[in-house]
């Protein structure tokens, strides 16, 4: 978690965790991997990290 929170502030947009931004009405929110089932959701605000997300993003079915 801290190597995906590092490379944010390196790179918001681009790096690790194949970052994506989100689709409908989240304008300028993005998603990372932290594993395979699990997602960091995100915005850059003020030059600010603000995590929306963190893990749950798909089912275990």
């Amino acid at each position: 978690m801290n190597r995906l929170l590092k490379e944010i502030q390196r790179t918001p947009f681009g790096g690790a965790g194949k970052p994506e931004p989100l689709k409908g009405g989240l304008k300028d929110t993005w998603s990372r991997r932290i594993n395979e089932k699990d997602r960091l959701v995100y915005k850059i605000e003020d030059n600010a990290i603000l995590i929306l997300q963190c893990r749950g993003h798909y089912s275990d079915s």
